[in-house]
């Protein structure tokens, strides 16, 4: 699904994925509201999220969409294309839940892929900002008052896979036990390791420990 306030944009877009038999557009939104409307309804795989839009922008529509629309065995990813590369965008956006973020000068030869990236799970961040993201997302995490990631920027699911990880279960296990796919799987390890500012996997198990969500 493609979230702009621009029809041009919106339509551009929809006709550049077209031509890719893999990829198929089920919606078109004017802005954030609309956004989060067809999420609940056609429960995309992907939605492709401009950030500056009229009324709700896409931000906060992106933290809509990953703790409120509900999940049917699969989650919806959010890749972010805009035209803002400066701070305040770029972590919002993954502080939201973001698994993508892609500046709009780079998708006629990169969105397809990128969209095929984050829908198996993984993240995807514009080569033109990647090198500060992971350590500024660690410099600014949120704490809590014993130093430690603040664990309440993560939804319930996403808390439910952090104390199952304390077990260290491969993703096959994890995806096991809820019942997802193990892309599924990956897109919430993905935006925990986003949320914390942690830079692997076994950083998240050590949180799980040190903030008590799951006992020695």
């Amino acid at each position: 699904m493609i979230a702009d306030d621009q029809q041009e944009v919106r339509e551009g877009l929809e006709m550049l994925l077209g031509v890719h038999g893999d990829i198929e557009v089920v919606g078109l939104a004017a802005d954030g509201d609309e956004a989060v409307a067809l999420t609940e309804q056609t429960s995309p795989d992907v939605v492709v999220m401009d950030i500056r839009m009229p009324g709700t922008d896409g931000i906060e529509a992106t933290r809509r969409i990953v703790q409120e629309c509900p999940e049917q065995g699969a989650v919806t990813t959010v890749l972010m294309l805009t035209t803002f590369d400066h701070d305040d965008a770029l972590y919002g956006a993954l502080r939201a839940g973001a698994s993508g973020y892609m500046l709009k000068d780079a998708a006629p030869s990169r969105l397809p892929d990128a969209i095929r990236q984050v829908a198996a799970g993984e993240s995807w961040i514009d080569p033109s900002v990647a090198g500060k993201v992971i350590e500024t997302l660690r410099d600014t995490a949120p704490r809590d008052a014993r130093g430690l990631p603040d664990l309440d920027l993560l939804s319930p699911r996403e808390l439910e896979v952090l104390k199952l990880m304390g077990d260290a279960p491969s993703n096959t296990d994890l995806a096991r036990q809820l019942y997802v796919s193990e892309a599924t799987i990956k897109t919430h390890i993905s935006r925990l390791l986003m949320k914390t500012g942690s830079s692997e996997r076994a950083q998240l198990v050590a949180l799980a420990y040190k903030t008590g969500l799951v006992q020695p």
